[in-house]
This record gives structure tokens, sequence and C-alpha cells, in this order.
């Protein structure tokens, strides 16, 4: 009786040996990524992947924010979006508070592998140093169950390309000449939905999956070949995929995102882009666990979470 206490004592403090190890790496990750500004990499260490950064989804949110802070950091831009006169205005703005030169491609991408080709023209012969593929899109703008709405085939057809087909076509389009060049960013826009299944989210969590482990597959492919692919997995930016949420502390404002994800480049491939995103992460895979939200109760406190949080809609006034 006796060795058999010894060895379930000695089990017990190899796991808390173990466990202790797991959060202090944890929290010197976090506090290395995050919250050192000295080993952060300078502009001029991002400006040597190449002159040109391209920048998809590029007129509001996110991407607009990038393709600002990139400008701002120096580098060329080229805004890739569907409204044109979108485009033009943020090319002009880019140009007119940070100086460099920009350039504009229409495409939609919610279109299939046509669209690609005017793409590929429009980048041809650019020394192209960062990618940040950041379009993307929801299956709709509040949770739903998958046959919830209209038009389900279209809408999936929709969202698979935009979040799916968008991420592998355009690196299959930058990666030659950053690998033959062996220096290069690409920078994969997620969600923190990418890590377990969604309900109510199903078809964006799943492409999101797509976009982590495309990514990480990727950059262990071609890092000897000097190629940087980061995935960023924020919980909640301000952003037209956010505009309905009711409490706005929850949320950061793309622009402070966009600077502090940059500044973890070259530090780690997966990040949710800052402290306070990794912060609200975690809450949430506390509160609302994997297993919890995959079971049948999950879906309704889903429902009942995102009620909470959505702004009352006004009422009709006639």
């Amino acid at each position: 009786m006796e060795s058999e206490w010894d060895s379930l004592s000695a089990l017990g403090a190899v796991t808390a040996v173990c466990l202790l190890l797991w959060a202090t790496w944890g929290v010197g990750c976090t506090v290395y990524v995050y919250l050192l500004p000295p080993v952060r990499r300078g502009a001029p260490w991002l400006r040597a992947h190449g002159a040109w950064a391209v920048v998809t989804g590029a007129t509001s949110g996110i991407g607009k924010a990038y393709a600002h802070e990139l400008a701002r950091r120096g580098l060329n831009v080229v805004l890739i979006s569907r409204n044109l006169s979108k485009l033009e205005h943020e090319a002009k703005e880019i140009e007119r508070l940070h100086g460099r030169v920009t350039r504009v491609i229409q495409a939609d991408f919610t279109g299939g592998l046509e669209i690609y080709a005017a793409i590929r023209t429009g980048l041809r012969d650019l020394e192209i140093g960062v990618l940040v593929n950041n379009v993307g899109m929801l299956y709709e703008n509040t949770l739903v169950r998958l046959l919830d709405r209209e038009d389900v085939a279209k809408r999936l057809s929709d969202v698979i390309n935009c979040n799916i087909m968008s991420v592998a076509q355009m690196t299959a389009i930058v990666l030659p000449q950053m690998v033959s060049r062996r220096k290069g960013i690409i920078i994969n826009i997620s969600s923190f939905t990418d890590k377990k299944p969604c309900p109510l989210l199903s078809a964006y969590a799943a492409s999101k999956a797509f976009v982590r482990n495309f990514s990480q597959a990727v950059g262990a492919e071609y890092c000897s070949q000097g190629v940087i692919v980061q995935t960023v997995s924020p919980f909640m930016i301000e952003s037209s995929l956010t505009k309905d949420v009711k409490y706005r502390t929850l949320l950061l404002s793309s622009e402070d995102f966009a600077r502090q994800a940059l500044d973890t480049l070259g530090l780690t491939s997966q990040t949710a882009g800052c402290f306070h995103q990794a912060v609200l992460n975690a809450l949430l895979a506390l509160l609302l666990p994997g297993w919890f939200r995959l079971s049948r109760w999950g879906p309704k406190c889903l429902l009942l979470l995102s009620n909470a949080m959505a702004k009352a809609k006004p009422a009709h006034k006639r």
C-alpha cells in the first residue's frame, strides 16, 4: 500500500511540475511576444523583405489598418478589394498621409479562379515583401444554424471562395518570388474560431481552421528559404463584422491592433495579435471550452451570449 502511495505521490509531483513548466512557458512567451519592446523588429527589418506590401480586403477594418500601418513603416502598398471608389480613396489617403506609392486592383473574392489572372498581372514585376491575406466574410452577420438562411449553396460558395480560396491563390501568386529572393512575409488573418469547431459559425470557423492549418504547413515548408508565414487570430476588432456588438469596450480599434500585431512579426508564427486579444481569447476558452460548445447546450448558450452582446435594434418609425 505504501509503495502504491509513493507511486501516486511521484506521479502527482511530476504532473505538478509539468503543469508549472507549461504555465511558465506560456507566461514567458506572452511576455516575450507582447510586452518586451526591445525584442521587436524595426521598420528597416520589415522593408528589407521587399519594397511592396499587398493587402486584400484593404478598404475597411483590419485590412485598411494594415495597409496604412505598412505604409507608415515605409512600404509601398497594393490595395485589393471589390469597391473601386473606396480603393482609390484609400490609395490617395495613404499617399497623402504616408508619402508612399500605391496601386489598386479591383477584385471580388467571392468569385472563382477567373479573378486571379488580373491580380497576377497587376502584381507582375513588383518586389513584394509582405502579403496580408485579410479579406473574409461571415456566412451571416449573426449566429445562425447552417440552414437558417436562403440561398445556402451560394452563401457557402461565397464563404469558401472568399475565406479559403483567396488565401491559397494569393499565396500561390506571391510565394514563388519570395522563395527566389529567399525573403518575404505572409500574414494570414484568421480568427479565434480557428482552433475548435464553432456551432452557429460553422462555415466561418471551418474556413478559418483551413487558414490556420494552411499557414502552419506552408510556413514549415518554406521557413528554411527565408519566408515567414504568420497566422493572426484575434477575438474582436472594430470592423464591419463587429458593428453590431453592444459592449464596445471589448473591441480594440483596428489601427491599434494592426500596429501591435505587426510588432509580433519575427517573434511568433501564431498570435492573437496583441496582449488585449490574447487575454480575451484565453478567457473565452476558459468560459466556453470546446467540449461545451459542441454539446447540446452549447449553441443555446452561444445564442444567449450573442443576443446579450448585440446592440438593440432601433424601433421602426413611421
